[in-house]
């Protein structure tokens, strides 16, 4: 896709879908390379190990990532990915209320902060359906 700057340049813009695709590959590999720290935001509610639960939202984050890259399942992987995005939020939750128990300040101010950036990340995978 070429847009035009507005001093009649053009550059070369990514498509809408590449950076969801980015963001998800990377963290599904950082959730299948380095799971001990994804371990411990699973919410303790969740039933079995938390490994599991790290290990399937990795898998599941990698074939988001693919699903963007494909034109075909484009459509269906944004719906598919911004319900991941409001289901892995409690895990969010999780790591906040963690350090408000026992982490330093700037643990807590970064966690609480993170919490209210899961609404953008949902738009940018339902736009890059589109």
């Amino acid at each position: 896709m070429i847009a035009s700057t507005p001093r009649g340049r053009s550059s070369r813009a990514l498509p809408v879908w590449v950076a969801p695709a980015a963001l998800f590959g990377v963290a599904g590999v950082a959730h299948l390379v380095r799971p001990a720290g994804f371990d411990t935001i699973v919410p303790r509610a969740l039933p079995g190990p938390a490994r599991a639960w790290t290990h399937g939202s990795g898998v599941a984050e990698l074939a988001l990532a693919a699903g963007f890259a494909l034109p075909a399942t484009r459509r269906a992987t944004s719906r598919a990915a911004a319900a991941f995005l409001v289901a892995v939020w409690p895990a969010n939750v999780q790591m906040a209320v963690d350090a408000w128990r026992s982490g330093s300040g700037a643990r807590r101010a970064v966690t609480t902060l993170r919490l209210p950036l899961q609404v953008p990340l949902v738009r940018l995978a339902l736009r890059a359906g589109r």
